[in-house]
């Protein structure tokens, strides 16, 4: 096995056990974060319905910015707090806590999410 492939499928059984753990209610929505090597992306999710409702969402493919994580986190944290939402779970999708991730939360804690 190559290692890209092994690699891969250590992130994978990492999302499928942080999934196993974390959930998103009415409550306490979940706070998903995707990160690829060019951009960052962050939901709310609520999976407590019949499929998980994203309720609020951004990115750095906006063009509202296109340089730091951390200000994905303020943004998606405003919109949440606008919709009513101030508890959430935080799922890393199997990331490290560690840089654009952390920088993330960072930004969402900042603009009054609690996690």
């Amino acid at each position: 096995m190559n290692k890209h492939k092994a690699k891969l499928e250590g992130l994978k059984r990492r999302q499928r056990r942080v999934r196993g753990k974390v959930s998103g209610t009415s409550e306490r929505p979940r706070l998903r974060v995707t990160r690829t090597n060019a951009n960052i992306y962050a939901q709310i999710i609520d999976d407590s319905k019949g499929s998980s409702l994203t309720l609020v969402s951004a990115s750095t493919l906006e063009a509202e910015f296109k340089e730091a994580a951390e200000k994905v986190g303020q943004l998606v944290g405003k919109r949440a707090i606008e919709a009513g939402i101030t508890k959430v779970a935080f799922d890393r999708g199997g990331r490290i806590y560690h840089g654009r991730v952390k920088a993330l939360a960072d930004g969402a804690r900042a603009a009054g999410l609690e996690f």
